[in-house]
């Protein structure tokens, strides 16, 4: 309470982070991730992180509004998400589990307030937290969500909400400094063990090493300190490091390994992690020429000894790996090429497994830019697209749209690197500016890039586009990261052609959609009316729901609405069928029974296979009625003119297209001056665990609640809750009538 609402207070100051700090203090939470929504975007920005590095966060930077990921679960429902584990973590969330196959427990809450969800807060716990969370750590939560949204909530209002583009890491409180004597003895007692000991920073930057640990490493302090190991030491330069560290720090567990230095030399390394870095001691084990079949492989943390609590050990999944030691024979040589790193090789499998939920173009594009910039260190990238013999620039990170435009649309047979390495299939990397400017001395200069990579998108034999990635230093693009990145654009490339594909489907599929609803609701005596139509937020966005208001006898009109099974053109065709069958039989005056009777022999002529639930009601402004019949149609609304909203019950029909020989029943209503019908499809009132009876409900008291006198806001309010199509499984068709007074 009474904390300033300005921008510079909520992310300059550090208010934001003292709430992440309290949160993950009062929880006692490992890891804290916040997550913040930015107007305009469909994105979500992590925004501030700690307990973790941001390369192990780097791929959830950005994080789309839509993904099958904890924090937009939590946001979209106003509710807690808790992760009990990693085998719940798999099952739920198989995208997460991918990349982090580390067992932790989590949670994710929304960031909100009565009038606005402001964004998310993820905490990580290690294992031998208890299964749920008490009272003491849900309570803290949502203090830091209520917290949270008020100083966002309050930036906002004085607009001067400016959010950051990269997220800030958070670190915790760290303890007072110790005193200098005790330094010095803690230091002299360390000198004094007959074992390695070293410490590492969260980012895995060594911070410390004794004199035992220099000589077992065969490395002095000065190449060593503010270095990652595997990055400095050939012969630790193996993903299994990075794993087991990037294990330490996340699940914050005790972790050990065996790892073969030459000549013939096993080192067991044990990692003890905390909030502010890892303990590292490294011992010397017996070889395998003297112990025999990887003795000591599989140690756990302390062997030898009482292992600590919480011990487990880990490095024996890794009993085959390159750093294990082997079975027999001499050791391995050491190695000359630079292996990617195991966060590398997490990047890609997370990248390959959100391309592989993307649907269109846009969807493709939007996650590259999003995802590779931040996971893969370039400070640049630019995704162009094969489009009529030239390249298109569909999406960019790190330059500016000025200088983008000036090379878009270049020609595929024009002397560039983009475009030569569609010719040619193979990539093309500099390590530095004056490679670039020999092999093109007119390429673009752009600020202090300094290496490139420039990356040909084929699937299935077929140029599709290009990628190229640029760097602020020289970079020697390894043969390791070369094949890694060229594997990257070989996954992008399968994703844009499935892309295109889908696109090309689309058109074709809203194309027949838009032909078969009605192109606008013509204005009729007596008679408000409004429509809505959405289509399913999966699939081909085309689907079987329609309506229609027809002209009958003089003075009456018939209102359509119907929802013929399926998701995909044929049902859109079998819909167009159906409309074009009850518009000519109601054009002709029959009653809405026989109408749906006549359409029923029609259709099980036809036979297609599907079934198609219908609703027909006649309007008789004139004479103040209804008449209605249904086909297994949801039953329609009727508000009066008091605001009192009832089902308007008919005998139940069947389907159309079941059987052929069926009577369907026509009921007669009184329908007032003033009252609203509302006929809509199940797509608005099915929600997956929800009954239908209570949704049915649920609009029919949003129907009752509003006094709005436009029918048009109205049909927007009575849709807002569907109006996310990531959370839309099926079409929705509403049509609102009201008799005018």
């Amino acid at each position: 309470m009474g904390e300033p609402a300005d921008a510079e207070d909520v992310f300059g100051s550090g208010r934001l982070d003292a709430v992440l700090a309290d949160v993950m203090r009062d929880a006692g939470a490992s890891v804290g991730l916040v997550y913040l929504r930015v107007p305009g975007e469909s994105m979500l920005r992590l925004a501030l992180v700690s307990g973790v590095s941001q390369e192990i966060a780097a791929p959830w930077v950005r994080i789309p509004a839509d993904a099958p990921i904890p924090v937009v679960d939590a946001m979209r429902d106003r509710s807690l998400v808790w992760l009990g584990g990693q085998e719940e973590m798999a099952r739920r969330y198989p995208r997460l589990g991918i990349v982090l196959p580390y067992d932790f427990l989590l949670a994710a809450a929304p960031i909100a307030d009565d009038t606005a969800v402001w964004g998310g807060i993820v905490l990580l716990w290690p294992v031998w937290h208890p299964p749920r969370l008490d009272e003491r750590e849900r309570g803290a939560l949502d203090a830091c969500g209520l917290r949270a949204a008020g100083l966002l909530r309050r930036a906002a209002e004085r607009g001067s909400a400016s959010y950051p583009s990269e997220p800030r890491v958070v670190h915790p409180a760290r303890p007072p400094e110790s005193d200098p004597v005790l330094a010095r003895s803690a230091l002299h007692f360390a000198e004094r063990l007959p074992f390695g000991c070293c410490a590492l920073d969260l980012d895995g930057r060594l911070t410390f090493l004794n004199t035992a640990a220099a000589e077992l490493l065969q490395a002095g302090a000065a190449a060593l300190l503010g270095k990652r190991p595997w990055e400095v030491l050939l012969w630790l330069n193996d993903p299994l490091f990075e794993d087991r560290y990037r294990a330490a720090v996340v699940a914050r567990q005790p972790v050990s390994f065996t790892v073969v230095r030459q000549p013939a030399t096993c080192l067991l390394f044990e990692l003890y992690p905390d909030a502010t870095g890892i303990s590292v001691h490294i011992t010397l084990v017996a070889g395998p020429s003297a112990t025999g079949a990887g003795e000591g492989a599989g140690r756990e943390p302390g062997a030898g000894a009482t292992a600590p609590p919480g011990t487990s050990g880990t490095s024996e999944a890794y009993g085959t790996s390159d750093m294990s030691v082997p079975s027999r024979g001499p050791a391995p040589p050491p190695r000359h090429a630079e292996p990617v790193g195991a966060g590398a090789v997490y990047h890609l499998m997370h990248m390959a497994a959100t391309l592989a939920e993307a649907a269109g173009v846009r969807d493709v594009v939007e996650l590259v830019a999003d995802q590779i910039v931040p996971a893969f260190g370039p400070q640049g990238l630019v995704l162009m697209s094969v489009d009529e013999g030239r390249l298109r620039i569909i999406g960019h990170r790190g330059y500016s749209r000025e200088f983008v435009d000036r090379y878009d649309g270049t020609p595929l047979t024009a002397p560039v690197a983009d475009a030569q390495v569609l010719a040619t299939g193979v990539p093309v990397f500099f390590t530095g500016p004056e490679d670039l400017y020999r092999a093109h001395p007119h390429a673009p200069r752009y600020e202090d890039r300094s290496a490139w990579a420039f990356l040909p998108l084929i699937a299935s034999g077929r140029p599709v586009g290009s990628l190229i990635l640029s760097y602020a230093r020289p970079r020697p693009f390894p043969a390791a990261e070369r094949a890694m990145l060229t594997s990257l654009a070989g996954l992008i490339a399968q994703a844009l052609a499935r892309a295109r594909l889908y696109d090309a489907k689309h058109s074709l599929a809203h194309s027949l959609q838009t032909s078969l609803l009605p192109h606008g609701l013509v204005p009729l005596p007596g008679v408000g009316v409004a429509a809505r139509y959405l289509p399913a937020g999966h699939g081909m966005d085309v689907g079987g729901d329609f309506y229609d208001l027809i002209r009958a006898a003089p003075g009456t009109f018939i209102a359509v609405i119907g929802d013929v099974q399926g998701h995909d053109p044929n049902a859109a065709a079998l819909m167009g069928q159906v409309r074009t069958a009850v518009h000519a039989h109601a054009t002709a005056g029959a009653s809405p029974g026989d109408v749906l009777d006549r359409t029923n022999r029609l259709l099980n002529d036809l036979d297609p296979d599907r079934f198609t639930s219908c609703l027909i009601v006649e309007l008789d402004p004139a004479r103040h009625r209804l008449r209605l019949a249904t086909a297994g149609h949801p039953p329609p609304l009727l508000r009066g003119p008091d605001g009192r909203t009832r089902l308007l019950e008919a005998p139940p029909g069947l389907l159309l297209g079941i059987a052929p020989d069926v009577a369907y029943a026509t009921t007669e209503v009184p329908w007032e001056p003033g009252s609203v019908l509302a006929l809509y499809t199940d797509g608005l009132v099915e929600t997956p665990g929800v009954d239908i009876g209570t949704a049915t409900a649920e609009l029919s008291g949003r129907l009752s609640r509003s006094r709005t006198e436009d029918l048009e806001a109205l049909a927007d309010g009575l849709i807002r809750h569907v109006k996310d199509p990531a959370h839309r499984t099926d079409d929705v068709a509403l049509l609102l009538v009201r008799h005018e007074p």
